[in-house]
């Protein structure tokens, strides 16, 4: 680390590292241990400890002086405390950590180097690898299914090693870098996701604002995955990945689509629902968690009203943007779409 940009606390950093503990004992300290041998160091690190029982994040911070520590007194989920830290940054650029993802050394420098060369592109996605196992993509940026299914492009498939630099429709919140004035313009995450999803909803918010998401294969973390919720099958993650999918549809899908999308999402979502055996037994959990987001949709609704007063790109190309072939959804395969300029587009 620079020590003496550490010891600078006037000057404002490049980069707002922010990074959510919660439950992270286990893999918190190599996190930031991981931050600490960054080529780049021009960075600040605002940890926030969403008042975790282990309270884990408190040596973490107090061993590195690049760290500043926020302590909330209750659980907030992930997608407030990522907004304290965002307004609580000083750096031009937000980089988004998950405490269970460990950064290559060059993984910053990777990140800014390609703001610097893309400059119309504000929001950079990362190549997430399994960390058990380093060939195994963990995920290549988010791809929107044309039902309103995200998933992370390549999801445990092999890496292939020669992704090329390409447009996806958003970054996972696991590993990213986003222009910070402008995720506080956009109001940061829908803290009535509290985790799950959220980094979708941006990112689909984005689209429709015109704002495009790089992906950077070359800016690699390898990512453990759900450390802190009990593993992606947990009833925590199935029954908020399942409520705030249908709130992503809800809010931000433009009004021509919405009557195609809608039965697309109640279809996808049976089969998956029944074609596993561990899906089955989460049927009930399914049919929870769409209670809770039909009781929860009138303020859903009423932003959505926002959102969509504020697109300033056609529908057309929000479709094209998505995937419409099942195959994709079905085999996660990652979408990845060349950069290109593109022309002046109306709602």
């Amino acid at each position: 680390m620079n020590e003496a940009k550490a010891e600078d606390k006037t000057a404002a950093p490049a980069v707002t590292v922010a990074v959510v503990a919660y439950r992270s004992g286990a893999t918190l300290a190599a996190c930031v241990e991981r931050l600490a041998q960054q080529s780049f160091s021009d960075f600040e690190l605002v940890l926030v400890d969403n008042a975790s029982p282990e309270r884990e994040a408190q040596p973490v911070a107090s061993a590195w002086p690049f760290a500043r520590l926020i302590e909330n007194a209750d659980n907030l989920g992930f997608a407030a405390a990522m907004n304290q830290a965002a307004r609580a940054g000083r750096g031009r650029w937000l980089a988004l950590l998950n405490p269970d993802a460990f950064p290559q050394a060059d993984w910053l420098e990777r990140l800014v180097d390609a703001a610097e060369r893309h400059t119309t592109i504000k929001a950079f996605a990362s190549r997430q690898l399994m960390d058990e196992d380093p060939t195994i993509l963990d995920g290549l940026g988010d791809v929107m299914g044309g039902p309103c299914i995200p998933y992370r492009g390549g999801y445990r498939r092999r890496d292939p090693g020669d992704t090329p630099e390409g447009l996806v429709f958003s970054a996972c919140g696991g590993a990213m870098l986003i222009d910070r004035a402008l995720f506080l313009a956009q109001g940061g995450f829908d803290e009535r996701f509290f985790c799950y999803c959220e980094d979708v909803d941006l990112g689909y918010r984005l689209q429709l604002a015109g704002e495009s998401t790089l992906l950077v294969p070359a800016a690699v973390v390898r990512h453990v995955g759900s450390a802190s919720s009990g593993g992606p099958r947990s009833d925590f993650a199935v029954f908020h990945g399942v409520r705030n999918r249908f709130w992503v549809l809800v809010k931000d899908t433009p009004w021509p689509l919405l009557p195609l999308v809608l039965p697309l999402h109640v279809l996808a979502q049976t089969v998956i629902s029944i074609i596993q055996p561990e899906n089955r037994r989460q049927i009930g959990l399914t049919l929870k968690a769409y209670g809770a987001a039909l009781k929860g949709l009138g303020p859903i609704l009423k932003s959505r009203r926002q959102v969509q007063a504020d697109r300033k790109v056609s529908t057309w190309r929000i479709a094209r943007a998505m995937t419409w072939n099942p195959l994709d959804l079905a085999g996660r395969r990652a979408v990845i779409r060349p950069i290109a300029p593109s022309p002046p587009d109306a709602p």
